[in-house]
């Protein structure tokens, strides 16, 4: 699998058909870019292994590529140092501190590999870049063309999405194609979301459920890039039109662009998981969260699961805490089970 892009490229390519001329252009560098990153392969099947750590715990590092297409950069913040008082800077730092927090407060995980995985990210990277993406081994934030897409620091959801595909990685493998790549994007969406509310200390019923809010700058129509709670609805817009996630079985998307509809589709087992969460009510990562990560984690999982797997993975999780009828009620609601 290639790296994992935070922006679907169907989006890039309505601005090349729909922008102006400079929106054309930068969605034209992004896409190029993004082409090169899914054909060098960057993903391994596990997370890069550096030897016996002397520590463990909380350890970060942000690089700034000043513009430039390269990784990491120039190291510009280091765990323990103060803001810096460059945003995209800060915002990564605190980013990362709120997905690691997530992982060893409520799930007892030390970082992304469960043994201390230092979290790097590098920020300012290319020319308006509309994207994120981990690499593999660590996070890359575009600044955003601040005419349609801001900076993709903003969002700490976004952090957490990208972060948690490492989780993802290092755990099942989900393949980046069809079905499997739509869990692996679903299963980012909800720690993605998980970690904006653990950070907020919002109840499941006090979240938005909005994957990607305030990415989009002022003027285009929309109020993110994705609703878990109501998939289809995130943006309508002329330029971008209209999200196109389904939120059921019954409009599941077929094509050959995006590894599958692996943005899209996501839309599908997103609601699922808000569906469950909501039910259960009080924090979504106290129950409904942990039933997701033990399924992620479940021995019986394969790389090319499709829905019906992992929820099947996810009803058995659910069985210790005593909620296997909610979880199940909340896929056949979204026509899986």
């Amino acid at each position: 699998m290639g790296a994992c892009c935070f922006l679907p490229p169907l989006l890039l390519e309505r601005l090349v058909l729909h922008g102006d001329e400079r929106q054309r252009a930068f969605a034209l560098r992004t896409l190029a870019t993004d082409a090169t990153l899914r054909s060098a392969r960057l993903q391994s099947a596990v997370l890069p292994r550096r030897g016996v750590r002397a520590t463990t715990g909380l350890q970060r590092s942000i690089f700034d590529a000043g513009g430039l297409e390269e990784q990491p950069g120039r190291l510009v913040r280091s765990e323990g140092q103060p803001p810096v008082g460059d945003p995209a800077v800060d915002e990564a730092y605190d980013g990362l501190g709120a997905t690691y927090r997530l992982l060893a407060q409520e799930f007892g995980r030390d970082s992304l590999d469960d043994e201390g995985l230092p979290l790097v990210a590098t920020v300012h990277y290319g020319q308006d870049y509309d994207n994120a993406f981990w690499d593999g081994a660590q996070m890359v934030f575009g600044d955003g063309d601040g005419q349609v897409f801001l900076r993709f620091t903003l969002a700490v959801e976004v952090v957490g999405h990208e972060l948690a595909h490492g989780m993802v990685q290092d755990e099942a493998a989900l393949a980046y194609l069809g079905q499997s790549g739509a869990l692996n994007e679903s299963v980012a969406d909800v720690f993605g979301v998980l970690v904006k509310q653990h950070a907020l200390q919002q109840t499941a019923e006090q979240a938005d459920w909005l994957v990607g809010a305030g990415l989009l700058a002022p003027g285009v129509g929309g109020v993110a890039l994705r609703s878990m709670a109501a998939p289809g609805t995130a943006y309508d817009d002329d330029v971008l039109g209209k999200d196109p996630q389904p939120a059921h079985m019954d409009d599941f998307v077929t094509t050959a662009t995006d590894n599958g509809g692996v943005h899209i589709n996501s839309g599908i087992p997103n609601k699922a998981f808000q569906l469950t969460a909501t039910a259960l009510g009080g924090f979504a990562w106290e129950r409904a969260g942990k039933v997701w990560y033990d399924a992620l984690r479940d021995p019986l999982l394969r790389p090319t699961a499709r829905f019906q797997a992992f929820a099947a993975a996810t009803v058995r999780a659910a069985g210790p805490l005593g909620v296997q009828e909610t979880v199940a009620d909340a896929w056949a609601q979204v026509g899986v089970l």
